[in-house]
């Protein structure tokens, strides 16, 4: 099973991920954050295998969430 968390501050975008990830029984959704430092502090306390990472928000951008990381998942960017 491959746990991912979706990041993206457009709900509408998290909504479309949600709904791919629901089709692959091997994906494992197990959190999704519209906001970034929210999602960096989840992610410190539960690791996971995979990102859906939005690189374009408000605050801090998926690059700069990714730095703050111990624990570096592998990564899909999901940009408009």
């Amino acid at each position: 099973m491959i746990r991912c968390v979706a990041i993206d501050d457009e709900k509408k975008a998290l909504e479309v991920i949600a709904l791919y990830a629901d089709r692959v029984d091997q994906i494992e959704l197990v959190a999704s954050f519209t906001d970034p430092v929210e999602a960096s502090v989840f992610l410190e306390g539960n690791p996971v295998d995979l990102l859906f990472l939005d690189i374009n928000m408000k605050g801090l951008n998926g690059f700069e969430l990714l730095e703050t990381l111990t624990h570096k998942p592998r990564v899909i960017f999901t940009t408009a």
